[in-house]
């Protein structure tokens, strides 16, 4: 974590949210007490839609078979 001046962060802030962009964390001091931190915003995951892989994973028939007693103990 960087910690930089006011004065710093002032003269280079569009340097700095590109380092905040690339997941650094920055700490904004005055002086030598620290003040602020700059930090990347987490975007939320988009919801997931049902049906959106419709088409594209198929299960065959074999899926619903039961399995062999071997393989299903391998699972408990």
């Amino acid at each position: 974590m960087t910690t930089v001046t006011i004065h710093v962060a002032k003269t280079n802030l569009s340097q700095l949210l590109a380092r905040v962009e690339a997941g650094e964390e920055i700490v904004i001091a005055r002086g030598r007490n620290p003040i602020a931190r700059l930090t990347p915003i987490r975007r939320a995951p988009t919801a997931r839609k049902f049906g959106a892989l419709k088409g594209v994973v198929t299960v065959g028939p074999e899926f619903f078979e039961p399995m062999a007693d071997d393989e299903l103990a391998r699972w408990e």
